[in-house]
């Protein structure tokens, strides 16, 4: 990401439908970015009077997200998030550029990395991944906005 040390907004294309909110970041492929990320993401889910608790677990489930794509896949990562008022549902989509050969796994300890995923199973309503242009990949979770 060309002049940034961390991420920037991206505006959307078009503004949403009414009842929906959204907001996209490009993320620095760096592992600093992600405390910037966090608060730019705590800041939108206030905006839109998210409740507490929610708000908690979507942070969670970005976190874990972008530190995935961070650790383990190419640039360009990117972050956005939805808020569905009338379903009551939160979107927490991530994209990166596809596996990186190695990633960064192998340089932390066996208990230092493996379970995020999981936490993203035990606050998410549903998850997956899709394929996304190519060789990239969409990480994605729903969340209940109460």
């Amino acid at each position: 990401m060309p002049g940034s040390d961390t991420s920037t907004v991206v505006p959307p294309a078009a503004a949403p439908a009414p009842g929906r909110a959204r907001r996209q970041w490009a993320i620095a492929h760096r592992p600093d970015a992600l405390g910037p990320v966090r608060q730019q993401a705590r800041a939108s889910l206030a905006a839109w009077g998210v409740e507490q608790a929610a708000a908690e677990a979507v942070v969670l489930v970005v976190s874990e997200l972008v530190t995935n794509a961070v650790c383990h896949a190419l640039p360009p990562v990117g972050l956005r998030l939805r808020h569905d008022r009338a379903d009551r549902r939160l979107w927490v989509e991530v994209s990166d550029g596809g596996p990186a050969a190695g990633g960064a796994a192998g340089a932390l300890p066996p208990d230092e990395h493996g379970r995020g995923l999981l936490l993203v199973a035990a606050v998410a309503l549903e998850h997956g991944a899709r394929p996304h242009r190519g060789t990239a990949v969409v990480r994605w979770a729903c969340l209940a906005a109460d």
